[in-house]
C-alpha cells in the first residue's frame, strides 16, 4: 500500500498484536428464588452476607416452611459466594399503603422500583405505599408537614365564619410606626400587616376558637405592598397578643367587625407528628419548611416539605415510634435542587423513590380534598389583591418558577391493606410464580450465574419435580452454569426406613432431565434456625453450590467438590437420610450422589457425578466445571477477534492467547494434555468466505478418582515377593 506521507518525513504507525486476553470468569455466583416477607418481587438482587439478606428479604419464617428458602440460601452464602436473590410475586400480594379516600386500598400491588417509575408515579389509588408488597409495613406511618401557616392566633367567638373568618380570607393588622430591622440600619413603617387564613377552629361553647394565619406581606399607608418571610422573632411580621385583627373577603371588602387577638403562638411550633404510643414535635426534628434558594430565585414560594417515616407500633424494627427515616426540606417543585448540593434534585416524588428504603410517594395530595385524611389544598398567597392563588396555579409537580405552591399542613398517614402470598398471611410460593422468578436468571447476557439452586420442593412431589427440571433447563439453555437439585421432602424427612427412603429418591430422580449441567443429592441436613431457636430440615442444593464455590476458592474449578478434603458441609448436625454403602451402590449409577455422615469426618458430599444418564467424561462434575470454566475465559478471547481479517496473523493471535492459558490449567492439574487448531486446515475459504472464524479446541480432563481398591495378601515366610507378586 502507498505512504499516506504527500512529501518526505517520517511516519509512526502502531500495530497492536496484542488484542484479547483469556481471564478466569468463574466469580461464584448462585442464584435462588423463593417467597421472602419483604423485598422487591421479581427483581435478581445481589446479596453477600446473612446480614444483607436479613435487611432486603427478611428473616426466616415458620408460616408454610418458609425458612428452607431462607436457610437455603444462607447456607450458600456460608461458603463464600455471592447470590443473586429473587423474591416471588403471587396473585395475593398487596402493598400496604394509605389509600385516597380511605384507610387503604386492597389493589396495590408495587414489585420493584422498575414498576412504580413505570405504573405508579401517577397513581391516584395511595397516598404513601410500602415500597413492596406484604403485611410487613402495616401499622408504618408517613408524617408529612409544609408551611401551611406562621402563626395560631386566638380569637374569641363562637362563630368564627359569622366574623368573617374563613379559609381564603385575608387578615389585616395596623401597624404604627413599628420599627423595621433591616441590613444594618433600622426604619419605621405605618401601614398594615396583611396575610391569608389557612385553617379555622371553631369553639361554639367557650368561644376559644382559633384561625392559622400565613403572613403574606407589609402594605404602606401609600398602598406600597413588600413581601415578608415571617420569622418569629421579627416584631414586624408577628400579631401580638390584643392586637386588632380585621377580616377581608376576596374581593378585599373587609368583614364583620374586627377582632381582638387573645393569644397568639406560633404555628409550626406546636404540631407534631401524630404517633399512637409517643409524642414527637415536628420542631424537634427539623426547622419549619421554607421556601428553597431555588424557588425563591425563581419568584417560586412555599415549595418547602418534611417528609418523616415512623414505626409507631413496633412492627417493623421492633422499638415503637422509631424513626426510620427523615426526609427534611425536599421540594413540592419538580425541577427543583437541593441548597448547596445542586445538582441533586429534591422533588418530594422523586427523592423518596431513589432513596427511601420503605416508602414510595402516590397521588399528590394538592390535586384535590381528601376527607379521609383531613387535608386540602390551602392557598398560600395572593395573585392580587385579596384573591388567593387558585388551587390548580398551586399545584405540586410543577415547575418552580412563578409559582405559589400550595399547602397541607401537617398530616399523619397509616398503612394498612397489606397482603403476603395469602390473605391469612401464608408464605407458600406457587409452581407457576416459582418459574417466572427463575425466569430472571435465563439470560446469560444480561446475569452472571454460576450455580441455579433449586430449594426446596412443593406439597406434591409432582410439582417438585417440575420444579427440578425448570432450574436443569435454565442451565442447559444457559450453558455456564450448573443446577443443583435436592430431592422432594417428604421421599427422606421422616422417613424411618432407609429401604424406603432410598425407593424414594430413585423415584423422584429417574424422571428427572439428563444434564451434564445438573447435579443431585441425596440429603436433607439438620441445622439451627437461631432466629426462631429451632432445629430445621432444609435442603443440601445450597450446600453443594456452595462446595462448589469452596473449591474454586481453595483449589481450582476442575478439582472435585466432593470428599473428605473440600466436601464437608456447614453447620449440618444430622440428616434425614444417610444411605449405607449398599445403597449408595445402587443411587450412583441413578445419578444421585450420596451425602454421608461419615463417622470421625462429619457430613460430606460422597459423589461427583452430574446429570447426565450415560457414560461420558462430562458425568462428572469437575469435568463439566472445567469446560465451564475454560469455555467461558476463551469466549471472551475469541470475542476480541470479531471483526478482524481472517488471515494468519488473526489466527496466530488467537492461538497465542489460547496456548498460555491451557498451559496454566494443565500445570494446576484441570488437563493432562491439550491441542489447539486455528489455521488453514478448519479455517478454509469456504469458512473464510462466510466470515467465519474457527478454532478447534482438544481437551483431556483429568480425572477425579471414585473408587479406591485396597488389596492385602497374606503370605508365608519363607516366600519371595517376587514369586507371588513379580517383584522384589
Amino acid at each position: 500500500m502507498a505512504t499516506p506521507q504527500l512529501s518526505p518525513g517520517l511516519l509512526v504507525r502502531e500495530v497492536d498484536l496484542t488484542v484479547g486476553r483469556a481471564d478466569n470468569v468463574l466469580d461464584n455466583i448462585g442464584a435462588i428464588a423463593g417467597p421472602f416477607s419483604i423485598g422487591p418481587v421479581n427483581e435478581a438482587i445481589d446479596i453477600s452476607t446473612e446480614q444483607e439478606l436479613i435487611e432486603t428479604f427478611g428473616k426466616p419464617l415458620s408460616t408454610d416452611r418458609q425458612y428452607e428458602y431462607w436457610m437455603t440460601a444462607s447456607s450458600y452464602l456460608s461458603y463464600g459466594g455471592v447470590l443473586k436473590v429473587a423474591r416471588v410475586g403471587g396473585s395475593t400480594l398487596n402493598n400496604s399503603n394509605a389509600g385516597v379516600g380511605q384507610d387503604s386500598t386492597n389493589s396495590l400491588r408495587i414489585d420493584n422500583y422498575e414498576d412504580y417509575q413505570a405504573n405508579h408515579t401517577s397513581d391516584t389509588s395511595f397516598t404513601y405505599s410500602a415500597k413492596n408488597p406484604g403485611k410487613w409495613a402495616d401499622n408504618l406511618r408517613v408524617c408529612v408537614i409544609d408551611n401551611a401557616a406562621d402563626q395560631t392566633i386566638g380569637i374569641n367567638t363562637t362563630d368564627v365564619a359569622a366574623s368573617g373568618g374563613k379559609v381564603g380570607f385575608g387578615i389585616t393588622v395596623s401597624l404604627d410606626g413599628v420599627v423595621i430591622p433591616g441590613a444594618g440600619s433600622t426604619s419605621t413603617f405605618t401601614g398594615y400587616l396583611k396575610g391569608i387564613i389557612t385553617g379555622v377552629t371553631t369553639d361554639t361553647s367557650s368561644g376559644n376558637s382559633t384561625i392559622d394565619v400565613k403572613i403574606t406581606s407589609r402594605v404602606s399607608s401609600a398602598g406600597t405592598e413588600t413581601s415578608i418571610t415571617y420569622q418569629q422573632s421579627n416584631p414586624a411580621a408577628s400579631v401580638e397578643v390584643y392586637d386588632t385583627i380585621s377580616f377581608v373577603n376576596n374581593s378585599g371588602i373587609t368583614t364583620g367587625s374586627t377582632q381582638e387577638a387573645t393569644t397568639a403562638v406560633d404555628w409550626y411550633d406546636q404540631q407534631t407528628l401524630g404517633l399512637t404510643n409517643s409524642t414527637v414535635y415536628w420542631k424537634s426534628l427539623a426547622p419549619r419548611p421554607v421556601t428553597g434558594n431555588y424557588s425563591s430565585s425563581r419568584n417560586g414560594s412555599n415549595d418547602g416539605i418534611h417528609v418523616v417515616v415512623v414505626d409507631d407500633t413496633g412492627s417493623v424494627s421492633g422499638v415503637q415510634g422509631n424513626i426510620l427515616e427523615k426526609f427534611l426540606s425536599l421540594s413540592k417543585a419538580s425541577d427543583a435542587t437541593a441548597d448547596g448540593d445542586a445538582p441533586t434534585k429534591t422533588y418530594y416524588k422523586n427523592y423518596i423513590a431513589d432513596n427511601s428504603v420503605y416508602v414510595y410517594a402516590g397521588k399528590n395530595p394538592s390535586q384535590g380534598t381528601d376527607a379521609y385524611w383531613g387535608t386540602q389544598p390551602l392557598s398560600s398567597g395572593f395573585s392580587a389583591s385579596f384573591t388567593p392563588v387558585t388551587e390548580g396555579a398551586g399545584l405540586w409537580g410543577q415547575e418552580a418558577q412563578g409559582v405559589t405552591f400550595s399547602s397541607i399542613g401537617n398530616v399523619s398517614y397509616l398503612f394498612g391493606g397489606g397482603v403476603d402470598y395469602s390473605a391469612n398471611g401464608g408464605m407458600e410460593a406457587t409452581l407457576g410464580d416459582l418459574n417466572t422468578a427463575y425466569d430472571l436468571f435465563s439470560n446469560k447476557d444480561e446475569l452472571e450465574v454460576d450455580y441455579i439452586i433449586m430449594g426446596p420442593g412443593l406439597t406434591d412431589e409432582s410439582q417438585s419435580q417440575a420444579k427440578a427440571n425448570k432450574v436443569i433447563s435454565i442451565a442447559e439453555a444457559r450453558k455456564d452454569c450448573v443446577a443443583t437439585v435436592s430431592p422432594h421432602r417428604a421421599n427422606v424427612v421422616n422417613v424411618t426406613n432407609a429401604t424406603t427412603a432410598t425407593n424414594n429418591l430413585l423415584k423422584f430422580f429417574s424422571p428427572l432431565t439428563s444434564s451434564s449441567y445438573a447435579v443431585f443429592d441425596s440429603g436433607y441436613k439438620y441445622t439451627y434456625d437461631r432466629f426462631n431457636n429451632e432445629f430445621r430440615y432444609i435442603p443440601c442444593n445450597g450446600d453443594v453450590a456452595g462446595l462448589m464455590t469452596r473449591t474454586n476458592l481453595v483449589a481450582y474449578p476442575w478439582f472435585s467438590p466432593a470428599g473428605t478434603q473440600r466436601g464437608t458441609l456447614n453447620n449440618a448436625i444430622k440428616l434425614a437420610y444417610n444411605p449405607t454403602k449398599a445403597q449408595r451402590d445402587i443411587l450412583y449409577p441413578a445419578r444421585i450422589n450420596s451425602i454421608i455422615n461419615q463417622k470421625g469426618t462429619g457430613i460430606i458430599l460422597y459423589g461427583d457425578k452430574t446429570a447426565l444418564s450415560y457414560a461420558s467424561a462430562f458425568d462428572r462434575i469437575n469435568v463439566r466445571r472445567l469446560f465451564l470454566t475454560v469455555e467461558q475465559a476463551l469466549e471472551g478471547a475469541a470475542n476480541a477477534q470479531l471483526f478482524e481479517l481472517n488471515d494468519t496473523n488473526t489466527r496466530s493471535n488467537f492461538v497465542n492467547i489460547v496456548e498460555p492459558y491451557l498451559r496454566d490449567v494443565q500445570a494446576k492439574r484441570g488437563v493432562y494434555d491439550f491441542l489447539v487448531v486455528c489455521d488453514e486446515t478448519n479455517n478454509t475459504p469456504d469458512v473464510i468466505d462466510n466470515n467465519e472464524f474457527r478454532a478447534d479446541i482438544y481437551l483431556k480432563p483429568t480425572k477425579s478418582i471414585n473408587y479406591v481398591t485396597l488389596t492385602f495378601i497374606a503370605t508365608r515366610t519363607g516366600v519371595q515377593f517376587s514369586e507371588v507378586a513379580g517383584r522384589g
